[in-house]
């Protein structure tokens, strides 16, 4: 089974970072104001970013270490993503 870690560029400039094995649809939510308690708060403009892993573990790993990056760092990630 696949999972993805995932990050929403917010209305306010700001970024969600979370993951799950269903991208589509954990988007959906957030932009319907379900998905999580910031994202209610700070209105989703698009999805920014993402990676594929193999393994829940390693999402989340990967998750927490994302979550970790200053926002400049984060920037950085999406830039890198959309130059491919």
């Amino acid at each position: 089974m696949s999972f993805y870690v995932y990050i929403l560029l917010c209305s306010d400039g700001s970024f969600y970072t979370g993951y799950t094995k269903d991208l589509d649809a954990r988007t959906k939510l957030h932009q319907n104001g379900k998905g999580a308690k910031y994202t209610k708060a700070h209105k989703p403009q698009r999805l920014a970013y993402f990676e594929l892993f193999d393994s829940r573990s390693n999402a989340i790993k990967r998750e927490k270490e994302v979550k970790k990056l200053s926002h400049q760092q984060k920037i950085c990630l999406v830039n890198s993503q959309n130059k491919k």
